[in-house]
Formats: structure tokens, C-alpha cells, sequence
């Protein structure tokens, strides 16, 4: 492998000649930049790409690998350890005098605000795709980022060099699944299972793996002229005049092909189709030069959607306009954080002061680099289109605008999907709850897409996220960065209490021991009602037999014991209390003594008024594909939930709409992705409370019991 990569690095040099623009001694203009999202299931190659790319125009001396730890792109240490992106790295790629920067985002779907935070800066995506297994989910929720997005879409299918790869059946796949828009632009040249080269479609040139350009084989002929067939149909589709030409068999002018294709890719009318191997670096720099050639470049990409006080505007970037950054990805630890940002209008230099149009507060830029991966190299200036890095801008989040002051605009911030995966986190040491919570607030700082805090009900402090995978890398960082032991446990569910009959008791407190005694006696009706959760207190005496003065004493003694009822201690709702006969004592009655007998009442009432449990019934809209519909609805059964509807999208996706206990909601983020692939995704809001069934009423008594003994 040695020797063919000395081979290869002699034989590309002609097509890396030096640009004057290495170490970024040098200021690209946005015309020269293109911004690129890589996307794709975990495991596709993204990485490996990003790493070729930087071997194959020598910005890396050697080829790292995610096994030993040594890519550009993961370069944390969680990400070392579990050898799976979590955050996006931004990996700057320059070759002939343009620069790509390569935003390399995670595959795996717990960490998919990392792929809405990107989007929001990238001008073009490309989805990774192996040649073996074909695709997979991550594939398709690639597609389904991009076209939300409404941005271009590319397609790379990676390790020819697999065993039984089979690029061909690929590329077949991909189009029933994605439309005839998908066209290879690049393809392999086999030798018996083996990849030896790849041909360029629009070149008509072949290149072996060393980059060597070779003949073009007798039986590429044929494929050409089919994909050059489909090509000029989908170019004819972005122009009136093309497609005349199309239907009157006119041949396009070469003019008339490259800005058809580069219009197709915009409107995702034509979506390239590239292909290589990261390892020995087979058709790297022909992805290079295509997402250069091809590839909208900031100026040409999709406006920014801005917010004002009359709604939601556009913004075009404009390399001469009032300098504007948009912070679109946040890296926190103990010494300080990252601020991941594009400019979008003007140069940003880091001798400015800007404003941040969310807080108002003025901000020193000071240190002001470009990124890759782990490394920053430091600049005084960045141009519109470009990515850069700010660091120890304290007050500065994701999401935020800066810019000079009274010349800036607001762009909108980012939209996270709700995280309803929520467990309780407790302090595996006694006595660091806070630093858990300061902890926490940091992190959040570079992932707003998990949520925390305090239950005031069942008094734990709850985090929420995507899933399972999402939340252990949170408590793995608490550890790694801010030494906090922390761990997750199933949060507990805020149950209510209530009754079903109606009773009358009697309940007096009397106290003799010397001087005033204490003396009490209430006759109170314990009752349902439905009007409010709230305890309803009524007073029905008549002739004084409890003085005025004393019967707010006893709606005050019921309301200190409701916070706790007699099944389970949870708090008891829905009742009605009315306080119609009682006696005093003209000395030994007191407020004290009123409340107390009040309490006495409510002991020994509530136990025979049909006591119930009640839980938390929530609303489930739970989107899948069809295929799924029948574990989803049998899932559903076993959860006590009620189907209330299922609405097709039209996409192959059902939407089912339910009613279900969301405490047999805790494992159902992990038991929807096992169910779908990962294909699933849901939202659930709590909506009113209903009478647990009896059945499983004991087991909540049996452990609420338990949490009070410990």
C-alpha cells in the first residue's frame, strides 16, 4: 500500500499544482468556495472522504483512520473512543486556487441537530453510500435532510474495494428509490470483481487508481452514451429553449450542457453520482474537481431566512454589504468554547467589535481562525461565503447573528425535533448536583438539541434528548470535561391521586396538658368533582358551630394534606371538601387546632372514598413507513394505548395518531428505532389524566413504597 501511495502522489502532481493559496496565507472570495454537507448512514465512508480529500491535495502527510484514531474529522475524545462522528468537523479543502469546505456530519441519527446545524450553512449536499450494502436508512434520511432543506443533493458511493461491491447495482437502487434525476457522473472500471479506475462522464477520460490517465475501455463507450442520454434529458428539463433543442435531437453545446448541469443540481432536477475508494484514494480528486465545477458556490446558493418584528424575510449574501456572521455550530469545554460561523454579508476581520442581534450586547472578536478538524489556523480576515472559528466569545450561542451595530439583521435560529427521550440524571457522589447542572448548562452550549432540568412534582432533575446514545454521550462528557460522575434512571412519573365515593367523617383533635389545651372538631364531606384539578373547599355551618375566624384554618389544614395521598403519596386532584358541622372550645380552639383536626379528617376519610390512582395519558403522533404499520399498532396494544386515526403523507408514510400512558413511554425511542431501522419518529404532549387500571395500580403503590424507604 506504501509503495502505491508514493506511486499515486508523483502522478497526481499535475493536477495539485501549487496555488499560492496553502496554509491560508491567502483570502478566498466566495466565487472560489464552495460549502458542502457530507450526510449518510453511520459507517458510509463520510469521514474517510473528508480524510482522502485531504491526502490527495497533501494537506495531511498521511492518511488517518477512525480505528486508530488519527482523522482529521473525529477528533474528540468520546469520538475516538466510541470510533463514531458525534460532532460535525469542518475540514477546509483546497485544490488549484478554490476551497471546499467539507462540513463532516455524524451518521448516527441521536446526534441529527449536528445535520440541521450544518444545513443551515451549507450550499450543496453529498450523501455517502457503500457499494455493498447499498442503502441503508441513513441514506434515505440524507435525501429527506436535502430536500427539506431544499438544497443540492450529490450521491458518492464509497469502498469499491469491498468485496462483492457492486456499484452498478448501486446506482440502480438509488435511482428507483430517488427518481431519474440520478445520473453517474463518475464510474468504476472492473477488472473481474476488482476496481482498477473509474471513468468521467462529462470528460470522457478514464483514470487508473494511481490517477494515471489511462485508455478509455472499449466497453465504457456503451455507458457513456446511456448516461450522457439521460443526462441530456434531465439538463433539458431546466430550460425551455434546452428542451426545444431536446425534442427537435439537437446536441447541446458544451456551454449549454455545463450550465444545464449546474442549474439541474440547483433545482435537484440532476443529481451526481460519484464514485472511489478513500483507502487508495481512487476517485478522490475527480469528486474534487466535479463539486468545484458543478457545485453552487455561496453567492449562487439558497438565501438565508431572516426574522423581523413583520415576519420572515431573505437574505442573499453579498460580498459587499455591512460585515455579518451567522453562528451555526458551538464546541464548549472547561477553558472556553468554539463559535462555528459563516459570513454572510461583507469580511469579518478579528479586529472588530459586532453586536449579537439576540442579546444586544457588543462583542470584541479578538482570535479569529479557520478550522480543521481539531487544528485552527489563525487569520485576521475571512470573506463572505467562508467559514471561520471565533473563540472565547462567552455570550455567543448557535444560532446567533452578529454583526456591526444598527447593520445588522437577524437570521432565523435553529429547529431542533422535540427530544422525548427523558431520564432522570442523579450524581453518582452525594454533594454534586450543581456541578452536574453547571455542567449540563456548558454542554448545552454546544448541543441545544437536549433539554434539562428540575421536575418540580417528583423532585429529579431530567434531561431529554434524541435516544439512548445521544444521552450516554452526555454523561461520558460530564466526566471527560468537567470530572462529574453522573447516571441515568428512569424518570419517575407524576401518578395523581384521587376518589371515587363520597363519604362523611368526623374528625376531632383534643389535647389536655396543663394551662390551654387543644381542641378541634370538623365534620367534613369528601366527594368527586370534574370542574377543576384543584380542591374545591366549601363551607356549609350554620348557627356558628365552627367560628368564622377558624374555617379558613380548616380548608388550610386539607390543602397541607392533598400534596399526599393515602395509595401511593401522590398528590390527590379532583376533590371536593365541605365542612358542615363542628364544635369549638372557647378557650382551647386555635388555628393549629382546627388544621389539625382537619388533617385527622382527611386521614381517615380519604381510605374509605374509593381511592384511585390516576396517570398521565399523552398524545402520541408517531410517523412510519407503512411497512412498519403492524408492529407500530401491536406496540401500541401492549402499551394500553388507543389508535385514534392513521393519515398517509403520501410518501410512503403513515402518520398514527394515539392516546397512550406516557408511563409506558420511557423505552419507546429505542423500541420505535428497533421497530423502523431508525425510520420512525414521533412527538408526544401530554394531554389530561385518566384511573389507572386496578391491575396496575399495586405495582405503582409497590414501588412508590419502595422510593420512600430509600
Amino acid at each position: 500500500m506504501g509503495d502505491r501511495r508514493v506511486a499515486c502522489d508523483l502522478l497526481w502532481a499535475d493536477r495539485l499544482a501549487p496555488s499560492g493559496k496553502e496554509n491560508n496565507q491567502f483570502m478566498y472570495t466566495a466565487n472560489d468556495i464552495r460549502n458542502i454537507a457530507l450526510l449518510g448512514h453511520g459507517g458510509d465512508g463520510k469521514s474517510a472522504l473528508a480524510e482522502s480529500m485531504l491526502f490527495m491535495t497533501k494537506a495531511i502527510s498521511r492518511l488517518g483512520k477512525r480505528a486508530d484514531g488519527t482523522t482529521v474529522s473525529d477528533f474528540d475524545d468520546e469520538e475516538k473512543k466510541r470510533q463514531y462522528s458525534i460532532k460535525t468537523s469542518v475540514i477546509p479543502v483546497e485544490y488549484k486556487g478554490s476551497k471546499i469546505n467539507v462540513l463532516d456530519n455524524p451518521g448516527y441519527f441521536d446526534f441529527a441537530a449536528e445535520i440541521v446545524q450544518s444545513l443551515r450553512v451549507a450550499d450543496a449536499g453529498m450523501i455517502c453510500v457503500t457499494a455493498k450494502s447499498g442503502i441503508a436508512v441513513g441514506t434515505e434520511k440524507g435525501w429527506q435532510s436535502l430536500k427539506a432543506a431544499d438544497l443540492p443533493a450529490m450521491f458518492y458511493v464509497s469502498k469499491l474495494d469491498e468485496e462483492h461491491a457492486n456499484f452498478f447495482g448501486t446506482v440502480e437502487a438509488l435511482r428507483d428509490t430517488f427518481g431519474a434525476s440520478v445520473i453517474p457522473f463518475t464510474f468504476p472500471i472492473l477488472k473481474g470483481e476488482e476496481a482498477v479506475g473509474i471513468v468521467d462522464l462529462i470528460s470522457k477520460k478514464a483514470y487508473d487508481v494511481s490517477g494515471k490517465e489511462i485508455a478509455l475501455p472499449a466497453d465504457a463507450e456503451d455507458k457513456i452514451e446511456e448516461y450522457m442520454m439521460e443526462l441530456n434529458e434531465q439538463v433539458a428539463e431546466t430550460d425551455e429553449e434546452l428542451m426545444e433543442k431536446f425534442f427537435m435531437e439537437e446536441p447541446f453545446t458544451e456551454e449549454e450542457l455545463m450550465n444545464g448541469i449546474k442549474a439541474g443540481l440547483k433545482q435537484r432536477s440532476v443529481t451526481h453520482v460519484f464514485c472511489g475508494c478513500a483507502m487508495n484514494g481512487l476517485g478522490t480528486v475527480n469528486v474534487i474537481e466535479n463539486v468545484i465545477k458543478f457545485a453552487p458556490n455561496p453567492l449562487e446558493g439558497k438565501a438565508l431566512v431572516t426574522v423581523t418584528d413583520d415576519g420572515e424575510g431573505e437574505l442573499a449574501l453579498d460580498p459587499n454589504g455591512s460585515p455579518m456572521a451567522f453562528v451555526f455550530n458551538t464546541m464548549a469545554d472547561q477553558y472556553g468554547k468554539n463559535s462555528y460561523f459563516k459570513v454572510i454579508s461583507g469580511n469579518i476581520e478579528d479586529t472588530m467589535t459586532v453586536v449579537n442581534a439576540r442579546t444586544g450586547e457588543n462583542e470584541k472578536l479578538g482570535n479569529m481562525f479557520f478550522p480543521k478538524g481539531k487544528e485552527n489556523n489563525k487569520t485576521g480576515k475571512i470573506a463572505c461565503g467562508d467559514i471561520g472559528v471565533f473563540t472565547k466569545l462567552a455570550s455567543v450561542r448557535t444560532g446567533d447573528t452578529l454583526g456591526l451595530a444598527g447593520k445588522t439583521v437577524t437570521v432565523k435560529g435553529m429547529e431542533y425535533a422535540e427530544p422525548c427521550y427523558r431520564m432522570a440524571i442523579y450524581a453518582k457522589n452525594k454533594g454534586q448536583e450543581d456541578k452536574i447542572a453547571a455542567g449540563l448548562t456548558k454542554l448545552n452550549e454546544e448541543d441545544a438539541s437536549f433539554t434539562f432540568g428540575a421536575d418540580p412534582e417528583t423532585k429529579e432533575m431530567i434531561i431529554a434528548g434524541v435516544c439512548d446514545i445521544h444521552l450516554s454521550v452526555i454523561i461520558a462528557k460530564l466526566l471527560s470535561k468537567y470530572k462529574v460522575e453522573a447516571e441515568l434512571r428512569a424518570a419517575k412519573i407524576a401518578y395523581r391521586e384521587t376518589i371515587k365515593k363520597k363519604v362523611e367523617v368526623h374528625g376531632r383533635h383534643k389535647k389536655q396538658s396543663g394551662g390551654h389545651g387543644q381542641f378541634g372538631d370538623v365534620h367534613i364531606r369528601f366527594e368527586p368533582q370534574t370542574e377543576t384539578e384543584d380542591m374545591i373547599f366549601a363551607d356549609e355551618t350554620v348557627g356558628g358551630c365552627v367560628p368564622k375566624n377558624f374555617i379558613p384554618s380548616v380548608e388550610k389544614g386539607l390543602r397541607n394534606c392533598i400534596g399526599k395521598g393515602v395509595l401511593a403519596g401522590y398528590p390527590v386532584v379532583f376533590l371536593k371538601a365541605t365542612l358542615f358541622f363542628g364544635s369549638y372550645h372557647a378557650v382551647d380552639s386555635s388555628d393549629m387546632a382546627f388544621q389539625t383536626a382537619a388533617g385527622i379528617a382527611y386521614k381517615e376519610g380519604l381510605p374509605t372514598a374509593g381511592p384511585t390512582i390516576l396517570e398521565p395519558i399523552g398524545e402520541l403522533k408517531v410517523t412510519v413507513p407503512d411497512a412498519n404499520m403492524g408492529d407500530i399498532i401491536g406496540d401500541l396494544n401492549k402499551r394500553r394505548g388507543r389508535v385514534m386515526g392513521m393519515n398517509p403523507t403520501g410518501d410512503g408514510l403513515q402518520i398514527v395518531e394515539a392516546e397512550v400512558p406516557m408511563g409506558e413511554m420511557v423505552s419507546y425511542p429505542i423500541d420505535l428505532r428497533a421497530m423502523t431501522q431508525g425510520r420512525g419518529s414521533y412527538s408526544l404532549k401530554f394531554v389530561r389524566y385518566e384511573e389507572v387500571p386496578q391491575i396496575n395500580q399495586a405495582k405503582i403503590i409497590e414501588d412508590a413504597k419502595k422510593d420512600e424507604e430509600e
